[in-house]
């Protein structure tokens, strides 16, 4: 079933956020990250992703991006697809702890929806909110940015590595984005 949140605008900016199904804490361990920074890599170099923020937390990711080749939809739905395998043979690889019960729930969630195979990673949603006006581009910015902070993970947003909070304050970084110029604005 469709949400208010698709992306309607192929060639628009949007802010979107990729949910783990359950919530389940995934990104906890780095390797897992990863996987995801590598998808945004090689959709920025290959599939005409420009990514401009984003945050990895333990269970959701945030971003703001569009797409160059004008099928932002496409190439979302390849990054959930690649990092979904990838992520699901790195479980089933390297020394897991969670591995049985992460494992048990992607399969459950993927036997709920007819669009599965074997297992599902990503809720369907994305989540996508059209960004129209720079006021509210900053708006979302700031709050991909302060994310790690509001969960308290880190005192200042570009403490966190897998955030593009340290790209805007001019630190070396995991991944190269395209930096916003956009007003200011305070956090409330």
């Amino acid at each position: 079933m469709p949400t208010g949140y698709q992306i309607k605008d192929q060639e628009g900016l949007y802010y979107l956020t990729f949910q783990v199904v359950d919530w389940i804490d995934i990104f906890t361990r780095q390797i897992y990250r990863d996987i995801v920074i590598d998808s945004f890599k090689y959709s920025i170099k290959n599939k005409g992703l420009q990514l401009f923020a984003y945050v990895i937390m333990s269970n959701h990711v945030h971003l703001i991006a569009n797409s160059e080749s004008g099928n932002l939809s496409k190439t979302v739905g390849d990054i959930k697809k690649y990092t979904s395998k990838r992520i699901i043979n790195t479980i089933k690889i390297i020394p897991e702890s969670r591995e049985k019960w992460i494992i048990n729930r992607f399969s459950f969630k993927a036997k709920q929806h007819s669009r599965n195979k074997t297992y599902q990673v990503w809720t369907h949603e994305n989540h996508a909110i059209y960004l129209y006006s720079p006021e509210f581009i900053a708006e979302k910015l700031e709050y991909i940015h302060q994310n790690p902070v509001k969960a308290g993970i880190v005192v200042n947003p570009e403490d966190y590595i897998y955030s593009s909070a340290r790209n805007y304050a001019g630190l070396d970084s995991i991944i190269e984005i395209e930096i916003l110029s956009l007003p200011v604005i305070t956090v409330k």
